[in-house]
């Protein structure tokens, strides 16, 4: 049990939590955007072509059990647009990034400046000095023993 939760301390530390909260904020962001524009523009479309009018546009009913398949075709339509979004503007660019890094065309990212480096050090040492004094998280706290 130990190691699983210092083993979340030291991703938590790393700082791809906050990478990968950013990442879902813009992708729930993007999805609404896509959403918005599937549901306004491309589901009437399929009602329209679909024939329909009023409430029974882009249904159909078999034994009195109603199929909406323009709602199932604008889902469709939605996770297709993210999906080549994401690819053409996210996932591409960085694998040209990356084949032109391993080609030599791109420089690679520049180290952490000095005073970055000295501080993640600090860090560092201050983590392991604590996990072996026996320090709680907080500062000045030594652990206590469960109550018996």
């Amino acid at each position: 049990m130990s190691k699983m939760l210092q083993g979340f301390k030291d991703f938590i530390m790393r700082g791809n939590v906050v990478d990968l909260a950013v990442g879902v904020v813009i992708g729930a962001a993007f999805t609404g955007v896509v959403t918005g524009f599937t549901n306004g523009f491309i589901k009437p479309l399929i009602q329209l072509m679909g024939g329909g009018k009023g409430l029974d546009a882009g249904k159909f009913k078999v034994n009195g059990v109603e199929f909406d398949y323009a709602t199932f075709l604008n889902s469709l339509i939605t996770f297709v647009l993210t999906a080549a979004v994401l690819y053409f503007f996210v996932v591409l660019p960085l694998n040209i990034l990356a084949e032109r890094r391993r080609r030599g065309e791109e420089p690679p990212p520049k180290a952490p400046a000095e005073d970055i480096v000295l501080l993640t050090q600090i860090r560092d040492a201050l983590v392991s000095s604590s996990q072996t004094r026996g320090y709680n998280d907080a500062p000045g706290r030594h652990q206590q023993e469960p109550p018996r």
